[in-house]
């Protein structure tokens, strides 16, 4: 996977956490610079953390699984472009009451907007990627794409959030593909 494929990653891993941000961003009136830096901060440490976790996890049990790493990399990408795409189709609006999100309400936030990394992860252990550069490249990309989503709000509230994720669950399935046909093109 080169450099350009694992930011393309980065970016479509961060598209959950950007349309969360973009969301806030239209609802949280006040205290907006510490609200957009503790979305940021919190999705772009759940999109760094989560890889690792992932990349460990599957480190464990390699052994078994190194005949079908690229079936798992493929279906692993398949099943988050699909999962990415059908929870776009039946999004749900949350609304916040407050002006200033808790800390518990940030870390619901970057979990729920980082499971998908963590099944990245195992992907990133079966084609041999450096974890801590691809993790660190994924959560620094979630955190300055959280941002710019949080401060765009104001001005592209016209922009329809679904079509930003189906796209995104689209390159994850093209992702899963490009993985399959390199290593069945080796």
């Amino acid at each position: 996977m080169s450099f350009a494929d694992l930011l393309i990653l980065a970016m479509a891993l961060s598209v959950d956490a950007a349309v969360v941000s973009f969301s806030y961003g239209l609802i949280l009136q006040s205290k907006r610079t510490k609200n957009a830096l503790s979305i940021a901060l919190s999705t772009g440490l759940g999109q760094f953390i989560m890889p690792i976790i992932g990349w460990i996890c599957t480190k464990s049990v390699s052994t078994y699984l190194v005949h079908f790493d690229h079936w798992i990399s493929f279906l692993v990408f398949l099943l988050l472009g699909l999962n990415v795409i059908n929870e776009a189709l039946h999004h749900k609006e949350n609304e916040v009451s407050t002006s200033e999100l808790s800390f518990k309400y940030l870390f619901l936030i970057g979990v729920a907007t980082s499971i998908d990394a963590c099944a990245a992860g195992v992907t990133l252990y079966f084609i041999n990627i450096p974890i801590l550069s691809a993790a660190g490249l994924i959560g620094i990309t979630t955190l300055l794409c959280s941002l710019l989503a949080f401060y765009s709000s104001r001005s592209l509230r016209k922009i329809p959030t679904t079509k930003i994720e189906i796209l995104s669950g689209i390159i994850l399935i093209l992702l899963g593909f490009k993985v399959l046909f390199e290593h069945l093109s080796d």
